[in-house]
Order: structure tokens, then C-alpha cells, then sequence
């Protein structure tokens, strides 16, 4: 009796002991390495939708720097007015470096005094018209980003709060990179890069 006793408490004992590590190692999976964010809204229509599931890679960017074109998840800066009590997400493009000069005029994006070639860039007018500058990114103004910060934007430029509305946001409140859509079913997959290129 008291032998099996024992044997009821080790084998009690090891399903304690599965169920502590897997949590410990889904912690620091979360922690470190990827974590799950939902689309909210239309700013990245249409290679984005609402209500989408998303794995964030929080890896890559300890290794090197985001670049133009990645799609990344960040913390809303302040001037985003997200609500209080809530540590708003938010899911952009890279548009601009830092240290390049950027400005929005008719619809286009200039860096460094060229025109930017975005691949994705005839879906988003396709589907969405045109677009121009905001309160940061004053129609027509060019501004010089700082060290560490980066422009983002939404694919879908007239639906979309952004960097044009309330500036860059640094390299430390980037959360990570989007790296895998897992919900709905159908959409199942690696978020494709897509590099921008500067031409005239």
C-alpha cells in the first residue's frame, strides 16, 4: 500500500513538474522570441485585414536593425492618443531610416529628394485613392528623421494614423516584426518581406 502510495505521488510529482517547465518555457518563448497580436482596423488594407491573428518574431531585431519595408508591431506612441490603461499595439510599415529626409507630396513619398517605389504601393492606391501629408508630415515639408527612429505608415495611406499624423517612434518601442499570419485558416502563412527601393 504505502508503495503504491509512493508511486501515485511520483507520478503526481512528474505531471507537476511537465505542466511548471512547458509554463516556463511558454514564458520566456513569449518573452523573447514571439508573442501573438490581432489586426485591428484597415490601415494595412489590403495586405492586412481586420481581425487577423499574427506571431510577432521579437528575436530579429536583437540581432540587427528593422529595415525599410518590414511590417512591425510597436507600442502607440503618446501623441497616438490611445486610451488610457491600455498599452496600445499598433501594426505598421517602414517607410523611412533614420538620418534620411522624408516628405509627402501629392500622393508620393520622397527620400532623400527621390520618389519612393513601394511594391504594394498600386493595391494600396488601387483600393484606396490618394493620400497626402498630415500634422507632422506637413504636405510638401521635409523633415530629417533622428537617430534611432524610424517612419511608419500604413499600406492603406488615407485610412491610416501614423507617423504623418504624429511623427517617427524609436527603434526601443518597436515590439518586434510580423512574421506569421496563423488566423483565419485560409490566410495561414509567412508574412512576405517586401523591399521598397529609392529611385528618381
Amino acid at each position: 500500500m504505502q508503495l503504491r502510495m509512493k508511486k501515485i505521488l511520483a507520478g503526481f510529482f512528474d505531471i507537476i513538474e511537465f505542466f511548471v517547465s512547458s509554463s516556463a518555457i511558454a514564458i520566456l518563448i513569449y518573452l523573447f522570441v514571439t508573442q501573438p497580436h490581432q489586426v485591428n482596423g484597415n490601415s494595412m488594407y489590403p495586405n492586412l485585414h481586420d481581425g487577423e491573428f499574427l506571431l510577432t518574431d521579437k528575436l530579429t531585431y536583437k540581432l540587427r536593425n528593422p529595415q525599410r519595408g518590414d511590417v512591425v508591431i510597436f507600442t502607440a506612441p503618446p501623441q497616438a492618443n490611445c486610451p488610457t490603461g491600455l498599452n496600445c499595439d499598433f501594426i505598421k510599415r517602414i517607410v523611412a531610416m533614420p538620418g534620411e529626409r522624408i516628405k509627402v507630396e501629392k500622393g508620393q513619398i520622397f527620400i532623400n529628394g527621390n520618389k519612393i517605389i513601394e511594391p504594394y504601393e498600386n493595391l494600396v492606391k488601387g483600393t484606396s485613392g490618394g493620400f497626402s501629408g498630415s500634422s507632422f508630415l506637413a504636405e510638401g515639408v521635409e523633415k530629417i528623421i533622428p537617430e534611432d527612429q524610424y517612419i511608419v505608415m500604413g499600406d492603406n495611406r488615407p485610412g491610416s494614423s501614423d507617423s504623418r499624423d504624429w511623427g517617427p517612434i524609436s527603434k526601443s518601442a518597436i515590439v518586434g516584426k510580423a512574421w506569421l499570419r496563423y488566423w483565419p485558416p485560409n490566410m495561414v502563412g509567412v508574412i512576405a518581406f517586401q523591399p521598397a527601393k529609392i529611385g528618381n
